[in-house]
């Protein structure tokens, strides 16, 4: 299915799967592990196969964690998390050497998240009349969903989700799930939502009202709505709308990030193939990962 669409790759959420699901059976010469690097390497060449002869492809990697501007707005978010050490940054430098060896053109920088990135190249796909799937395991980018023909895809999964799909599984449009996170928060990003909102309720105020602008100047009728504890849904809402306002600030995407300017196109050569199975052999990984992308070099020298 590749029928001209822009292929956004989440490509950090699947080193971070590799990382915490494969045992730490490699290593380089000087010890680092290479569990992420192998299992990452896999799903790149699992999708490519399966997408087949993509014109436009292009992967994002998460390089802000605690300098985005997002920790401007509210100097809690993500401050669960931890920064890589010297054994993942490694990994995580190594899987973007091995995306720009396989010709896809990679994104990433300390202000903006690679779900921006994704966002910013999902705009310019749109504005240009090209479809887009977005791999990823992220409920967040599922607000990228513009049109019909557009998809969020759990590669590993293998669920495949359009407008319709999203909007019955969270209750929401795509385009108001900002929204809804703003409403019930994110426990993964450290975003707080309103004390005794929940999805159902997020859902049914979104419906109700269509968007936060219109619930935010429409507050004193929540309780007049038919819904289950409505008085107190509305008189949490009052007690809470300034966090809600900040917190839509922190789940709605960047449509625009300084570098993207076009929709990257594919860039594979049968060298960098060749290159790829030279540095998996130096890392001692699987054979089998180095073979299959020789047997890729071939099938582009014929």
């Amino acid at each position: 299915m590749s029928d001209g669409r822009l292929w956004l790759i989440d490509a950090s959420i699947y080193i971070f799967r590799a990382w915490f699901s494969l045992p730490d059976r490699w290593h380089t010469h000087d010890g680092l592990p290479l569990n992420a690097v192998y299992g990452y390497t896999s799903f790149l060449l699992d999708l490519m196969e399966r997408v087949g002869s993509a014109e436009h492809m292009a992967a994002a990697f998460d390089e802000s964690l605690g300098t985005c501007f997002r920790n401007e707005i509210y100097l809690d978010y993500k401050s669960s998390r931890e920064l890589p050490d010297e054994a993942l940054a490694f990994q995580l430098d190594s899987c973007r050497h091995v995306t720009e060896l396989l010709g896809l053109a990679c994104f990433g920088g300390p202000r903006f998240e690679a779900d921006d990135y994704i966002a910013a190249l999902a705009s310019l796909a749109h504005r240009a009349g090209v479809p887009v799937t977005v791999v990823t395991r992220d409920k967040d980018l599922g607000q990228l969903l513009y049109h019909e023909h557009d998809y969020w895809w759990d590669f590993a999964a293998d669920r495949r989700l359009d407008i319709a799909a999203f909007n019955e599984r969270f209750g929401v449009h795509p385009n108001q799930f900002a929204d809804y996170l703003a409403l019930v928060g994110d426990p993964v990003d450290d975003i707080p939502g309103v004390p005794g909102v929940g999805p159902k309720s997020a859902a049914a105020l979104l419906s109700h009202y269509g968007n936060l602008e219109s619930l935010g100047s429409s507050l004193a009728t929540v309780a007049d709505l038919p819904l289950r504890g409505s008085a107190r849904i509305a008189q949490r809402l009052q007690e809470h709308w300034q966090q809600v306002q900040l917190a839509r600030q922190l789940t709605g995407l960047a449509r625009e990030v300084p570098g993207v300017d076009a929709v990257p196109k594919v860039a594979t050569e049968a060298e960098h193939y060749e290159i790829l199975a030279g540095q998996l052999a130096d890392w001692g990984l699987p054979k089998a990962l180095q073979t299959r992308c020789l047997k890729a070099a071939h099938r582009l020298q014929q």
